[in-house]
């Protein structure tokens, strides 16, 4: 899933993990950032869990067979996988040299221990944690989510509390208390890493620009 946004900036092949504890806002976020940025991609995870009501098979996740996963494993093609509550999530491995040629920066919504995996096997990505104003907040949040059983419900704020500890090594934490003010901090650092990652380019092809005439 692409987005194009309205700002007209292409990507650069980064990579963006963004993590944040279940009922922090964050699908919402993303939802928002990358309609109003371009050249941003929603890597999609596959998973063994039954999709939700609002769920779109191939766009909130690929839905597919606990047999399924398995020879996905066996045959090596996720980049990092993991079970929680008992149903597994897989990030598939993607060509980055591709996305690259066609503008496209990857955002992958994975939890601290997969990004972890992942930081292991590529070059650099971005981390971003994405930290509810308060538990109590987020007690809330998935109170009202009604999805969870309250014995669901605890599980996810211990789970809440020891990605936090996690969160530290994160180069960015955004604190998600007003959404307007928290999807244009992840805009500002998407834009900020792109011109990060093209300086290098954009000097040397000023340099030779500037060079030709006195050649």
């Amino acid at each position: 899933m692409t987005h194009g946004g309205g700002m007209g900036e292409k990507g650069e092949g980064l990579i963006f993990i963004i993590s944040a504890p279940s009922g922090a806002g964050k699908t919402t976020l993303l939802r928002r950032v990358m309609e109003e940025l371009s050249g941003l991609r929603f890597s999609v995870s596959y998973t063994t869990r039954p999709p939700r009501a609002n769920e779109r098979d191939g766009e909130d996740y690929h839905f597919i067979s606990l047999f399924l996963f398995q020879k996905m494993v066996e045959r090596d093609e996720f980049l990092e996988w993991a079970e929680v509550l008992g149903n597994r999530y897989g990030t598939v491995r993607k060509n980055m040299a591709i996305l690259k040629s066609e503008g496209i920066d990857l955002i992958l919504d994975i939890d601290t221990q997969g990004a972890k995996r992942v930081v292991e096997q590529i070059e650099p990505a971005i981390l971003i944690y994405i930290l509810p104003p308060s538990l109590e907040s987020l007690q809330e949040r998935l109170t009202k989510r009604g999805l969870d059983s309250p014995e669901r419900i605890r599980f996810r704020l211990a789970n809440a509390k020891r990605d936090m500890e996690e969160a530290r090594w994160y180069h960015y934490v955004i604190l998600n208390d007003r959404i307007e003010e928290t999807v244009e901090k992840l805009k500002a650092i998407i834009t900020a890493e792109r011109c990060r990652k093209k300086k290098n380019a954009l000097l040397e092809e000023k340099m030779r620009q500037w060079e030709e005439p006195h050649g």
